[in-house]
Formats: C-alpha cells, sequence, structure tokens
C-alpha cells in the first residue's frame, strides 16, 4: 500500500522536521537487561527487541510492549522506565519491541512487526508461558496492540491488554477531537494531521478495524483490560468510549481510569515527586502491575 511520490516526500519533508524537534527535546536512554534481535518476515532483516528479566526461570509470562511514536517517531526504549518496573514487580518478562516508522513504510509495515513479534513468541513455549502473554502499548503502540489483538490473533490468546491513551478512531479529523479538560496541551491539529497522513496511505480506508480498532469486533478484544487515558488529552473521549462498550460484552473485564492534570504522553515528562503528574504515572504503572500479578 504506497502513497504518490509526491506525497511521500511532503510528508517525508514534515516527519524530518517532527522528528528534529522532537529530538531537541527528547533524551530517549533505555538500559535493558539485553538486546535479542529476532526475525521479521522480510529476509535479511531482524527487530532489536529490548528484554527486561528479572528471573532466570522458563517458562515465564511474557509482556510485548510497543512504544509511542505518532508512527513516526523513533522512540523506542522511551518506556524504559514502566518496562522496568513490571520485570521487578512481577514474574514477567518483558519484551519492548520496535516497529517500522511511517512515511517511510506506511500501513501496514508497524502492524507487521508487531505481529511477526507475537508469533515469535508464540513459537516459544519452552521460554516463555502462553498462558501468562500479554500486551501493553502506549499511544500509536496501544493503537498496535488493540489492532493485533483484535483482528489478527484468535480470542484468548492474550491473557489481558494494557493500552496507555492510545488512537482507536483514525476516522475522526483531529479538529473534532477534545479534551475533556479544554485546559490540558493536546496534541496540535496540525501535529496528528501529519501522523495519520504519514501513517494511512490516501488510498486506504481509515475504518479499516486494522488502523481504527474502534471498528472491531469487541468479542475479538482480550478479556482482561486495562485503559489508561488523560483529561489534557483528546484521544481520551474515542479510548474511554471503546473500554465502556467493552464493559458491555459478557464476560470482559475491562477498567477504564482517566488520569487528571495530564496530558498526552504526559508520564514519559519529567515531573517532580509531588506533583499531580508524578503521582498519575505511579498510579499507572501500579494499576498496569497489579492487572498483570492477578
Amino acid at each position: 500500500m504506497t502513497m504518490s511520490i509526491f506525497t511521500y516526500f511532503y510528508y517525508k519533508c514534515l516527519a524530518v522536521l517532527l522528528r528534529a524537534v522532537v529530538g531537541l527535546g527528547t533524551r530517549v536512554s533505555a538500559t535493558p537487561d539485553s538486546v535479542r534481535p529476532i526475525p521479521s518476515r522480510d529476509v535479511g532483516r531482524s527487530i532489536k527487541v529490548h528484554v527486561y528479566r528479572q528471573s532466570s526461570s522458563s517458562p515465564s509470562p511474557v509482556l510485548l510492549n510497543f512504544h509511542g511514536s505518532g508512527f513516526i517517531l523513533p522512540l523506542h526504549g522511551s518506556d524504559d522506565e514502566f518496562c522496568r518496573r513490571v520485570s521487578r514487580e512481577t514474574k514477567y518478562t518483558v519484551l519492548d519491541v520496535p516497529y517500522r516508522l511511517a512515511p517511510e513504510h506506511p500501513f501496514p509495515a508497524a502492524l507487521n512487526d508487531v505481529e511477526d513479534a507475537i508469533n515469535y513468541v508464540l513459537a516459544r513455549p519452552d521460554e516463555f508461558d502462553l498462558t501468562h502473554f500479554s500486551l501493553s502499548g502506549f499511544s500509536a503502540g496501544g493503537n498496535l496492540i488493540l489492532a493485533a489483538s483484535s483482528l489478527l490473533f484468535p480470542p484468548d490468546t492474550f491473557r489481558s491488554l494494557v493500552s496507555f491513551y492510545p488512537v482507536t478512531n483514525l476516522t475522526i479529523d483531529p479538529a473534532s477531537k477534545h479534551a475533556p479538560n479544554r485546559q490540558g496541551r493536546a496534541i496540535p491539529v496540525p501535529v496528528s494531521r501529519v501522523f495519520i497522513g504519514c501513517y494511512v496511505p490516501p488510498t486506504v480506508d481509515k475504518r479499516d478495524p486494522r488502523i481504527s480498532p474502534h471498528f472491531a469486533p469487541l468479542d475479538r478484544f482480550p478479556r482482561r483490560m486495562l485503559m489508561i487515558t488523560a483529561d489534557g488529552d483528546s484521544l481520551a473521549p474515542e479510548t474511554e468510549l471503546l473500554a465502556e462498550n467493552l464493559q458491555q460484552q459478557q464476560g470482559w473485564q475491562v477498567d477504564y481510569q482517566r488520569m487528571e492534570q495530564c496530558n498526552h504522553a504526559w508520564d514519559k515528562q519529567a515531573h517532580a515527586a509531588g506533583t499531580p503528574q508524578h503521582e498519575a504515572k505511579d498510579r499507572a504503572y501500579g494499576l498496569a502491575v497489579d492487572l498483570l500479578n492477578e
């Protein structure tokens, strides 16, 4: 699925600019226990996964985590604190997985990488306890795990899913999305449109549930889910709507928690101890740990 050369270079220039701006203000520093290359479906290419592992015992529960990116930003490793906390406070081995970025690799490249990483784990029952196979994702990564878990794999493949401030419906123009707290700092509308334009080629229907999990069959989602939103994030209403729809499914344990005085990706910013944002990060990560430990 491709875009025209003109469209590609237009979005390529915008992506390069945004990467430069984000790079000036964001320093990604990860300290995994090891780095493991896992094979992709593309001959000669591997996916370099960060591994966080407290225990050497096998098979261990396993959590696959996928970072935020707006589908275009190279932020693998930005979830280091979350991954380390999960590996320290649960029995889970955490694989923090990168994926290809748009516009160089538009839909479905990122989702293909997610699928390849999941298949890698499923093929290793001696190393991983597949009865405790869970997914987590932030922002665009949250979108990808919602799509993969509900459409690409049989129901009940995953024990639980944790999605932090995901985008769930790309059919809605960003200008029509509003944060519950209008005083928050939502993602600027032009930036959101660049994210979407880079990721979704013009010929592709944004109603495709692999792009907009809002349209996926509800009975295909994992039965145990936690959705974290922020009151200053314009993506919060669509995430909460999906969670509320899932709560109506008999047999589903779905919780969503809205963090007050927080913006999109607030947990990736440095906030002093005692601030509402620092306390919200601790609470959100703690809720994820609690779900995984159930």
